[in-house]
């Protein structure tokens, strides 16, 4: 797994791997995905980003950190000429897979570390990938992962990184006891500090406590630093969009958008909690 970093790095790589593994029968299971056929794959997505991402017809797409395929069904059913979806745990794949062949859709999903992806896809390159909403956390090396995903584009391949803004991570998602609904600062927006660590019985979704490693590590990234890891990588960022809403109700103060999506009541602050970079090699 992910050779290059040290020992320490590993290890904390290896926790989040075990720690995704356990977190997946819950996900699975769980009213907030919807595999129950209560949410379509196209909920996961803002109408922004089928504009941004324009005709599919006849592309190959990679879907890197696709965790249980719920975006990465859309693809297919966008008429990708094929779909590739790649993670870390094996026990999201297997679940990844019932889910594509219960719908009848031909997706390929690859086991692997995102750094170990040249490798294990032996040299494959596609015309997008599509990867984020909570991915780029469980990366160390931000550089070492945009040249990457260089390397595994086509010519004129398009990256589309939709992810969750540096300031919505920076926001605590429950007030501490005594405190009122106010959207308080309590994490780092920048880098410097190293991982993160966290020890949660229970995972973001609603359901039982996970059964299995509850420790995961995560990493800072700025918009500053997405931005200058892609262009250092030789690519071209050509968009970048910054949103409001949510698909899911972080806050209870969040109202529902038109599109089934959440954001803050129009009384409170404007605030990026989404972002979207779309960048060319």
């Amino acid at each position: 797994m992910a050779d290059g970093f040290d020992v320490t790095t590993r290890s904390m790589l290896r926790s989040n791997e075990a720690n995704w593994d356990a977190r997946t029968p819950v996900h699975f299971a769980s009213a907030f995905y919807g595999l129950d056929g209560t949410r379509s794959a196209f909920h996961w997505f803002a109408p922004f980003e089928w504009e941004d991402l324009g005709d599919l017809t006849g592309q190959e797409v990679l879907h890197l950190q696709c965790h249980l395929g719920t975006e990465t069904q859309a693809f297919a059913h966008k008429d990708a000429k094929h779909t590739v979806g790649l993670d870390f745990s094996s026990e999201s794949l297997e679940h990844a897979r019932y889910i594509a062949s219960k719908a009848g859709l031909d997706i390929e999903y690859v086991h692997a570390d995102v750094y170990d992806a040249p490798e294990v896809l032996s040299g494959r390159c596609f015309d997008v990938i599509y990867t984020g909403k909570g991915s780029l956390c469980y990366l160390p090396d931000l550089p070492r992962w945009a040249r990457i995903v260089n390397e595994l584009l086509r010519p004129g391949g398009i990256l589309y990184l939709t992810e969750f803004h540096p300031l919505l991570n920076c926001l605590g998602p429950v007030a501490k006891p005594g405190e009122g609904q106010e959207l308080l600062l309590r994490n780092d927006y920048l880098p410097g500090r190293g991982a993160v660590e966290r020890d949660s019985t229970y995972t973001y979704t609603d359901g039982p406590a996970i059964r299995g490693k509850t420790v995961s590590y995560e990493w800072t990234h700025g918009l500053g630093d997405v931005v200058n890891a892609v262009v250092g990588a030789g690519m071209t960022v050509s968009q970048l969009r910054e949103t409001d809403a949510l698909p899911w109700q972080r806050w209870e103060q969040m109202v529902p958008t038109d599109n089934g999506w959440w954001r803050l009541p129009d009384g409170a602050p404007r605030i990026p909690l989404l972002y979207a970079l779309r960048a060319t090699r």
